[in-house]
């Protein structure tokens, strides 16, 4: 780990990489304002952001937290773009998707050795395909239904079918656009956006990777204090794979600013375990030992949709013997949120695995504002921590093999 230093934060660099999420990254602006507002009110600091005016999304954030004024500017990685397009597909691509998709985790073995960890998120995976099929079934009993009816009542048998195949078109356009409520379209392009290439990186993003690198790169240059990489959810192995580039590259600073990655709700078994995913599986082996950076990685069984508490370079089955990272730690979303709070977020999946970015009513040293905008960094805030005791650090992929 780079050297930390002993003096508050004044300024730092924050990139946050989004999960695979087609909105406009201005949601994580507004998310951010609202919950950083709560966060102060609750925790007693002053918090404010403004919009930033450059070719990059962002804002900049001014705080005073512990008797310490610090300022932050925030910038999105954005890949939405990328996202909007692999979900680009007619409803009979779709359940094309869910057939390869399907038979790449099941065939594989993937899909089993992931239920060992956590039922979770194998559950939030089997969701789409499950709903899918029961939307085909549902608009394939009205269209039988409609079709026996005008049998019924006409004298050609015949006209039964051809009532029953718009009866199937319409019944599935009207579920996709019920999509914004049920999520099951859009967690489908999901996993099938990993496992279309069985765990490799598709070549547009592979090639906003190398984008990302190099601005992150330029920001170790600035005068700054901490340059934070955030990843959430798909983000996180996104943040591990460009972060894996920049050190190889040899582009982080001996004397610069102290390099932190903090991984946020992450799914990276999803992808690591699959046949082909050698990149990102040596890029985890690599990472997990670099003195060049701290890598917090905060995760909480509450949320569904994580791998929580696993370690993902442990259970990727790439750990070296002299591991140093990730620290494991849970937000523990039972005790750091009020009861009432649990209580009304509980079956709220979705937003649960977004709770991370937002307030917490009894935060622990899991505190997303104080990270992004406090006067510590990372390593600082992290330093003498234990990791969580009910870890899962046990090796769990079927495939090991790393890129050269």
């Amino acid at each position: 780990m780079a050297s930390e230093q002993s003096s508050p934060v004044l300024r730092r660099r924050v990139f946050y990489i989004p999960g695979y999420d087609p909105i406009h990254p201005r949601r994580y602006r507004e998310l951010y304002r609202k919950e950083s507002a709560a966060q102060a009110a609750i925790s007693g600091y002053e918090i404010a952001i403004t919009p930033r005016k450059a070719d990059r999304y962002g804002w900049d954030v001014s705080a005073v937290i512990d008797g310490s004024g610090t300022r932050s500017e925030i910038e999105v990685l954005v890949w939405s773009d990328i996202v909007r397009d692999s979900m680009s597909n007619t409803i009979p691509a779709t359940y094309l998707q869910l057939a390869r998709t399907a038979w790449t985790y099941i065939a594989s073995g993937t899909l089993r050795r992931l239920m060992w960890m956590r039922k979770g998120p194998v559950i939030a995976a089997l969701y789409p395909v499950g709903m899918l099929i029961g939307q085909l079934v549902a608009a394939l009993l009205l269209a039988w239904a409609a079709g026996a009816l005008v049998a019924w009542i006409s004298p050609w048998n015949a006209l039964g079918w051809v009532v029953a195949i718009p009866v199937i078109v319409l019944t599935l356009r009207w579920f996709k656009s019920k999509d914004g409520k049920l999520y099951a379209y859009y967690l489908m392009h999901d996993y099938a956006h990993s496992a279309q290439h069985r765990g490799a990186y598709p070549d547009d993003l592979d090639r906003r990777l190398t984008e990302f690198t190099r601005i992150i790169a330029r920001a170790l240059g600035d005068e700054v204090d901490e340059v934070l990489v955030v990843g959430h959810s798909s983000g996180a192995h996104l943040g591990v794979s460009i972060l894996a580039d920049l050190i190889r590259q040899n582009r982080v600073p001996a004397n610069g600013p102290a390099l932190s990655f903090l991984s946020l709700g992450q799914v990276v078994p999803m992808v690591s375990f699959l046949p082909k995913a050698d990149r990102l599986r040596a890029d985890l082996h690599f990472l997990s030992q670099r003195d060049e950076l701290t890598w917090i990685d905060v995760t909480a069984p509450g949320d569904g949709c994580a791998f929580a508490l696993c370690d993902p370079v442990a259970v990727s089955g790439v750990a070296p013997r002299n591991k140093k990272w990730p620290l494991v730690v849970s937000a523990a979303f039972t005790q750091t949120l009020a009861p009432e709070t649990w209580k009304a977020l509980r079956w709220r999946f979705f937003r649960l695995h977004f709770q991370y970015l937002c307030a917490f009513d009894r935060p622990g040293d899991y505190d997303y504002f104080q990270i992004t905008a406090g006067p510590k960094t990372l390593g600082q805030r992290y330093a003498g921590r234990n990791p969580s005791q009910s870890r899962i650090d046990v090796p769990a992929s079927r495939y090991t093999s790393m890129a050269a």
